[in-house]
């Protein structure tokens, strides 16, 4: 019988952005000890011509959105010049359920979500008809890469609308956690977590020691890269999925 509270004595420590509430509950129903220590931290960027920005992307065929972050900046900038969701009349494209979730609660309908929420295989299947003609905007992060732009077979206009950082702050008590507990489960939600990890934390400690988890395969490649060995990668790229599959781990070994 598979023991119910597979994650007990574990601390299970998130390194993104704080907004992983859910995840963070289904750790303590598992029997574990959640918590955030975030590597990277994000900001809106704001320029005098947002508005004029807003106005282009809001007339456009296609609004593409990779992430949660993305959608809160855009957000941001609707509320502070007024305009709703009712002002779009094209569609919106997500990648993952909970961007798409941010993105309804803003009133936008999402129309297409990739099967696996990541950029490479939205690439391959978002092929909207009449492509060629498409007005398309594509909402990033300061370190986000070119692939939609260079791999859709139609022009795409990015529009910048945050910025990541790395968070250095609690490295030290980041380090202690893993130094000093038992079990430790690491869970990585983006290559920018992996590269302050990478740089600041294991010169001080190693990649030995605890359970590396990785919400997706693009996480993994920079964990791998890094010199990390992936314990623990969810079939579906979620944070609550990567505590689910995490669960599972540590209760096929108890």
């Amino acid at each position: 019988m598979r023991n119910a509270l597979p994650l007990t004595g574990e601390t299970v420590i998130f390194t993104g952005t704080p907004k992983a509430k859910e995840a963070a509950e289904l750790v303590k129903e598992y029997g574990g000890t959640p918590i955030s220590i975030p590597l990277i931290e994000v900001e809106e960027m704001k320029d005098k011509k947002d508005l004029q920005k807003l106005e282009e992307a809001l007339r456009a065929d296609w609004l593409i959105f990779t992430s949660q972050s993305a959608v809160g900046a855009f957000r941001s900038k609707m509320e502070r010049h007024r305009l709703t969701a009712d002002s779009y009349a094209g569609k919106v494209a997500a990648v993952g359920t909970r961007t798409a979730a941010a993105l309804d609660q803003l009133g936008f309908t999402v129309s297409f979500i990739p099967t696996v929420f990541s950029a490479d295989v939205f690439v391959q299947q978002f092929k909207p008809k009449e492509s060629e003609q498409l007005r398309v905007v594509f909402l990033k992060g300061s370190l986000a890469g070119n692939l939609i732009r260079e791999e859709l077979p139609f022009h795409v206009t990015e529009w910048t609308v945050y910025e990541t950082k790395s968070a250095t702050s609690s490295i030290d008590k980041l380090c202690k956690q893993i130094m000093q507990k038992n079990q430790v489960s690491v869970l990585f939600a983006s290559p920018s977590a992996v590269e302050v990890f990478a740089s600041r934390v294991v010169p001080k400690t190693t990649w030995n020691g605890f359970t590396v988890c990785a919400i997706g395969h693009v996480t993994e490649r920079a964990l791998l890269k890094a010199g990390a060995r992936v314990h623990v990668k969810p079939e579906t790229y979620t944070l609550t999925e990567l505590v689910h599959a995490l669960a599972k781990r540590k209760g096929d070994f108890k």
